[in-house]
């Protein structure tokens, strides 16, 4: 029964250390790499105001006017309304309801109240009108 045992042993350790060499191999390639990070975390980056403005102005005109093509779309489009009012909250300092957490017949309703708290701090809503 040794003797089987032995040869099993024998047999199965290249498979075995070779499994273990592609599984654990990146790992232990990259944790120098995961130590440093860890040391030295990146600061949160922030987009600039100007950058959030934009974003909601465009972002805004694609919720009002244009028609999106699939209800995934319009879903999206609003997911990303939600996230660029919520980044003005953050860097007006104002208090921002998560919209995403709210049911969806109370979203439109927190979207204004938000739009109306933003115009009120000062940050433009509406897009200025462009020039001819």
């Amino acid at each position: 029964m040794s003797g089987v045992l032995e040869y099993v042993a024998i047999a199965a350790a290249p498979t075995l250390f070779l499994w273990a060499v592609v599984r654990c191999g990146p790992l232990l390639l990259d944790l120098p790499e995961r130590l440093a990070a860890r040391r030295h975390p990146p600061a949160p980056q922030h987009r600039p105001y100007e950058r959030l403005v934009a974003d909601l102005h465009r972002l805004r005109r694609e919720v009002r006017c244009s028609a999106p093509t699939s209800r995934v779309r319009r879903v999206a489009v609003q997911a990303a309304y939600d996230d660029v009012l919520a980044d003005l909250c953050r860097a007006t300092g104002l208090e921002h309801v998560r919209l995403g957490d709210l049911p969806e017949r109370e979203r439109a309703f927190a979207r204004l109240q938000t739009e109306a708290a933003l115009e009120e701090a000062g940050v433009p809503v509406e897009e200025p009108p462009r020039a001819a």
